[in-house]
Formats: C-alpha cells, structure tokens, sequence
C-alpha cells in the first residue's frame, strides 16, 4: 500500500471517528495524541477503598514531596468514593509520610470536639456528628468520615505518644465550647478582662444547635450583625493586648486563636448580603479565614495536614471569580509556598447527593459520561480506568491541553450546578480522575 493511499485512509478514519463520537476532525486527531500523552503520565490508582495494600499510592508520595499541607478535593459534596479515598489517602500518609492531622471543611469547633475524641476518648462521635454537621455540614455526617475518625481513634489507641489528630477550619459557626474557652483562659491569666469580655460576648454564645443558629443568625438585621462584628473584634483585641512569657506562651496562642475563630464568624456574618460586590467580599473572607486556620494549625501542632475540602477551595483558580475572587488554596500557596501541594479530582460518571436548585430536599442524583468537550471525557480514555497525573510533568501535548479552561463538573450542595471552565494545570499540582463514583450514604436521615 503506497503512503498517499494510507495517508488517506488515515484521515478517512479520523473524520468516521468524528462523526461518530460528535467531535470535529481536528479535535479527533489531536485528542488522540493529547490521550496518548496521558497514558505516558497517568498512574493507576488501585482503589478507593481504605485498608489493604498502597503500593499504587507511592507515586502520591513522589508528587507531595516535601509539602507540609496537601488540599484533596472533590468535585461533589455527596459522593461515597471522594470520602473514602480520602480516608485510604490519609492512612497511607499516616504510615508512610508522617502526616498527623486530618482537616476538613467545617467549623473549628466542630473539630475541637472530634479531636477530644480521636484523641482522648471523650465523647461520642456519632452524636458530635449528629449534632455539629447540620445544614451546610450535613454533608459530612456519613459514613464514611465516622469509620475514618473511628480508624483515627484507634490509631491513637496503639500509639499514645504520637497522636494522629482532627481539625476544621470554617467559620459559619462557633461553637459555645470556644466562648466558654476563652473566658476560662481570661479568668485565670487576665481576670481583669473577666467583666469586659463576658459583656462584650454577652448574647452571642449559641443556645441551639447548629443548623437553627446559622439560620437565626442570617435573619439578624445587617446593622445588628455589624455590631456583634464590632464587640468580637474588641474581645480579640483586649486578648491579644499583653502577651505572657514563654511559659504560658502555648495557653495563650491557643485562647487568642479561640477569640480569633469566634471574631471570624461574626466577621463572616458582618456583610450586606442584598449587594453582590459585598457578597463576593464574603466569600473572599471565608477562603481566607480558612486558610489562615489551616496554617495556623501545622505551625502550632508542628505536624502535616491533609485538608480536605471541595476542589474550588483546595485549587487555585476560582470556579467563578466574580462571586469568589479568591480561593483557599490560594491563600495557602501564598503563605506556604512549595510546602502547599493541591490535588483535585475528576470524575467521568455516577451519582451524589444534593438538594433541588429551589428546595431543601436531598435528592440522590445520577449523571451519564461526561460531556465531550469536556476535561473529564478525554481523562477517562487514559489506559487506567482511575488514575492519578501530576500536572506539573506531563509532557507535551497533553501540557498545553491541561493549561487550556474547558467544562469541568464541579458540583456544590445543589444541582443543578456547572459546569464550570477549568484549566486543570493552572487549578492543581496534582489530578485523580476517577471513572465512576457512587451516592455517600448519609446517617441519621
């Protein structure tokens, strides 16, 4: 067969395979080469499932390197697969990297409580999480994150003396254990603060749970969440006014840190949510306060963190800049540097949980392969049916398909949500792209 013949049977071939998957010749031709790329970079990732063998997660190990925190994200906020590699993620670094803390997307007093259970025994985690992951935090209250802190307690049953350890680090609520924390603290090294700070927090300590305090607190007038701003502010400052000597250096971080997280809620509240421009500042604000948490954290406890939280707070870019100008992870690579590593992740198929787009009731929702123009369709041609990539290295052509933003699924409390434009390399350090994922199986509904 002379070369003109195949030549042109070649590109016979290439515009039947157009017209049978929907994409344009050219596209056809260069996806191939794009996918082949891939298949020289990707890595496959044995499962999600924690225990047994991690052998498949070594290259992880290359990809973080030295980072002192690593964002693992998902792309929704209600599947079963997401959690459970995160779980089987954070094992591994347990054991084989060093990392001791486990962070996640919800209020820091929230964490305080799981952590005196991980790490002293105290209480009962599936009443903390009945009662602290309501409303924006139901999410959280599932199977799967009981059976990791479950596994995170007896890990610190067999070895006492180096704990692994719980932390959150949002600010939609503060809890009443940080109030009575901080004026604890005052009363034994500042009792001349005593009177003053129980004035200035008089009113504000929670007498609900979480879920009604979060709504009795939307409802509040804007001047009057102004001036709840104000008083906390003031309890902040009076805190941190004198510093004690190194001896009682760490009780006081800790009581100043506790001040700080109950002036951040009220700050997250102290915005005029009818303006767009002041609603984009709060969405800033929380991403900020977040990060801020988080590096307080693995400077005070010393030890690696593996945060988790959704991909548009553990990546770089915004999904949309306009509503959320800035993001976590990009607080965190500015403060952290190269000791930030970000690793999102993709999805071709399957289902999740989340509420109707103009109701509260949860919905378990089921989408079909990806759309075609889309990141995910092209990672799920990669050999491995899951895989992992580090952005950083792919070689070309896939490089430059990676910088360019395309329709991504990125999917929150509700959907319908997105697609969003994404350009994954200029998002993550790292991707995993799983083929299918499953509804998580959510406790106490």
């Amino acid at each position: 067969m002379n070369r003109h013949r195949t030549g042109l049977l070649l590109t016979l071939f290439i515009i039947l395979a157009a017209l049978t998957t929907g994409i344009p010749a050219t596209a056809a031709s260069s996806s191939t080469t794009v996918v082949e790329s891939l298949d020289r970079a990707a890595h496959p990732l044995r499962t999600v499932e924690p225990g047994g063998d991690t052998g498949d997660l070594r290259p992880l190990d290359r990809m973080i390197g030295q980072a002192r925190v690593v964002g693992l994200g998902e792309a929704t906020h209600g599947s079963h697969d997401f959690f459970a590699l995160k779980d089987r993620v954070f094992r591994h670094l347990v054991e084989e990297k060093g990392f001791r803390t486990f962070a996640l997307e919800a209020p820091w007093s929230t964490g305080a409580r799981l952590n005196d259970y991980v790490v002293h025994g105290k209480g009962d985690p599936r009443r903390v999480m009945r009662e602290e992951f309501q409303r924006d935090y139901l999410w959280w209250n599932n199977t799967d994150y009981l059976r990791l802190v479950e596994w995170m307690r007896a890990y610190n049953v067999r070895h006492p003396d180096d704990p692994v350890r719980f932390m959150a680090d949002d600010i939609a609520w503060t809890g009443p254990e940080l109030y009575d924390a901080v004026e604890a603290y005052a009363a034994g090294a500042r009792p001349e603060l005593s009177a003053r700070l129980a004035e200035l927090y008089r009113g504000l300590r929670p007498t609900v749970q979480t879920g009604a305090y979060i709504e009795q607190y939307l409802r509040l007038p804007y001047a009057e969440r102004e001036e709840r701003a104000e008083r906390t502010g003031e309890a902040l400052r009076l805190l941190a006014g004198r510093a004690p000597g190194s001896d009682r250096r760490q009780a006081y971080d800790l009581a100043l840190q506790q001040a700080r997280v109950i002036d951040q809620t009220a700050r997250q509240y102290a915005f005029d949510f009818e303006d767009p421009a002041q609603i984009a500042a709060a969405m800033r604000y929380r991403d900020g306060a977040m990060a801020a948490n988080v590096v307080w954290w693995q400077r005070h406890t010393g030890t690696k963190v593996l945060l988790s939280a959704h991909n548009n707070h553990v990546g770089y870019v915004p999904e949309e800049p306009a509503a959320n100008p800035k993001v976590q992870g990009a607080f965190l690579r500015e403060s952290l540097g190269a000791g930030y590593v970000s690793v999102g992740l993709t999805f071709d198929r399957g289902s999740f949980n989340a509420t109707g787009p103009d109701d509260e009731l949860i919905r378990r929702w089921t989408l079909g392969p990806a759309d075609p123009a889309g990141n995910e369709r092209t990672l799920d041609r990669v050999r491995y049916r899951d895989h992992l990539l580090d952005l950083r290295s792919v070689g070309a052509p896939a490089d430059g398909w990676l910088r360019r933003a395309r329709p991504t699924r990125s999917i929150g409390t509700a959907y319908p949500d997105g697609p969003h434009d994404i350009a994954l390399a200029r998002n993550y350090d790292v991707l995993i792209h799983l083929h299918r994922v499953e509804a998580s199986t959510l406790r106490d509904r």
